[in-house]
């Protein structure tokens, strides 16, 4: 049973979570910008995060020694599938990284997730504050 200090953060654990994990497939996506047939990857963050509050798998999950064995092929570490971005113009060597759409989903990525910190600050603040007096 969680406790209710738990079940306050947990939302915002998970966000950030999601978020973590996306902001690792961006920079895979960007590193990878130069290597011929890579396709640029990355999740639903609102599907993933309507998951992860429902609690639903998405189909029969294998039992792991170890947090990162066995992922699902074309899911991530926290078990959303990886879905394949979108390409404006596919380049001559296959590579569907588009570095502006890279850049900027970068951006807002981080940026969401320095507000999700802020967020969480203010909540252990003001619970601060209350029991204080």
């Amino acid at each position: 049973m969680k406790s209710p200090l738990d079940q306050v953060f947990s939302f915002n654990q998970r966000a950030l979570a999601l978020r973590a994990e996306r902001q690792q497939l961006i920079a895979s996506n960007i590193a990878n910008a130069d290597t011929p047939n890579y396709k640029a990857r990355d999740i639903d963050f609102r599907a993933a995060m309507a998951a992860a509050q429902g609690g639903s798998a998405g189909g029969a999950v294998l039992a792991r020694t170890a947090d990162r064995h066995l992922l699902p092929a074309g899911s991530s570490a926290a078990g959303t599938p990886l879905l394949y971005r979108s390409t404006v113009q596919a380049s001559v060597d296959g590579n569907t990284v588009d570095m502006d759409v890279e850049r900027a989903q970068f951006a807002d990525n981080a940026l969401r997730y320095e507000a999700n910190l802020n967020f969480i600050s203010g909540q252990i603040k003001t619970m601060l504050a209350a029991i204080q007096g």
